[in-house]
């Protein structure tokens, strides 16, 4: 049990804070978080059926974690990007830098003016690279749903910022 427990956290660990950390956009509780959203699993993985990967499983229990902390600090929307972003620029020149938190301010600041649902989808679909399946699964949500809320998500997060003088390029399909 210690063995598959250390290989879940290995093999997970990573996509599971980086999927909460854009929904609490805060490094220490995305951490802590983590840090719950496995401990939960472990003391779950007995009732895992392996209807879905360990990686969806993982990341719909994270879901329920984060939303379960919005829930215990009345939070009604999620926080607000700002600029103590924890974003890592020190590889950066120092143009390079400045311009690449500039984009990624409004980037933030475009995001975080969407509809909770289509936060979710974009966080699950092109960040955490999720499949129409698995992001389904997640969500709570039937597949066509997945489609048409990616869909309109992408399209509103383009024009929110479009109005920020920014531009957001459609992804390759």
């Amino acid at each position: 049990m210690d063995e598959e427990v250390e290989r879940l956290f290995i093999a997970h660990n990573k996509t599971v804070y980086r999927y909460i950390y854009w929904l609490v956009k805060n490094k220490e509780t995305a951490e802590d978080l983590t840090q719950d959203t496995f401990y939960k699993a472990f003391k779950n993985l007995h009732k895992f059926q392996r209807q879905s990967s360990e990686s969806t499983w993982l990341l719909k229990i994270a879901r329920n974690v984060t939303y379960d902390h919005f829930r215990r600090k009345g939070l009604i929307s999620f926080l607000k990007w700002d600029s103590k972003s924890d974003v890592d620029t020190s590889s950066l020149s120092p143009e390079s830098s400045i311009l690449r938190s500039e984009e990624l301010a409004k980037l933030y600041e475009a995001f975080d003016h969407l509809k909770k649902d289509y936060r979710d989808v974009l966080i699950l679909r092109k960040v955490n690279e999720r499949s129409i399946k698995e992001t389904a699964y997640i969500l709570g949500w039937t597949e066509a749903k997945v489609k048409a809320k990616a869909a309109r998500a992408f399209e509103a997060l383009k024009q929110e910022y479009n109005r920020k003088d920014g531009f957001v390029n459609e992804p390759t399909k």
